[in-house]
């Protein structure tokens, strides 16, 4: 009897922590209580985000900023669908997916760079350190400072040859976008002083 037992609350605590992978946590404004809804043993991404910083020396808020930027910590997060005729779903727009919307191409890279050859998109940790290496790249071959998440982010989002073209400038949307994930960036920073 004891065996079903241990049996059932297993399967529960399996699907609950499974559960708790599928869905993208709520309240993402406030890095505090995204890394209060995602502090479990599997999955812990606070100490993950503070790995990542030790690692790179890129900080925790640029980092967490950059994530919610572009998926809004949803996993599974991809373009949204062309529109064949003006309704039928067609093709992506890119390749971009998961957490940090990483392009096939540059996921490829980082994977053969970094070594971590089973790196998933939708894994945090393995999302979280692509942003890291990115940002770190950006740092060593156009000098942008590991904190100017405005910069950061403009590589980022347009790649190195966009950014080193200079594809931003004249480019409204593109630097609204570079602002708005700078400011969520100091957002986050003040908030951490009061979560740790």
């Amino acid at each position: 009897m004891r065996a079903y037992s241990f049996s059932r609350v297993l399967a529960i605590g399996v699907v609950l922590v499974l559960g708790a992978c599928a869905t993208a946590p709520n309240r993402i404004n406030d890095v505090c209580a995204v890394f209060d809804q995602r502090d479990g043993w599997f999955n812990d991404w606070r100490s993950v985000a503070e790995r990542t910083q030790r690692k790179y020396g890129i900080p925790m808020h640029v980092l967490m900023a950059t994530v919610r930027k572009e998926s809004g910590f949803k996993s599974n997060a991809r373009p949204p669908r062309t529109k064949l005729l003006g309704f039928i779903p067609w093709t992506r727009v890119s390749s971009a997916y998961g957490y940090s919307q990483a392009l096939d191409g540059t996921w490829s890279q980082y994977r053969r760079e970094s070594g971590n050859f089973t790196a998933s998109r939708t894994s945090f940790a393995d999302a979280v350190d692509f942003v890291g290496w990115y940002h770190t790249k950006t740092v060593d071959t156009y000098g942008v400072a590991r904190d100017d998440t405005y910069n950061l982010y403009l590589a980022y989002y347009l790649g190195w040859g966009g950014y080193k073209r200079g594809d931003w400038r004249g480019n409204s949307g593109i630097q609204r976008y570079a602002r708005d994930t700078a400011a969520m960036a100091d957002r986050y920073r003040g908030q951490l002083q009061s979560c740790r």
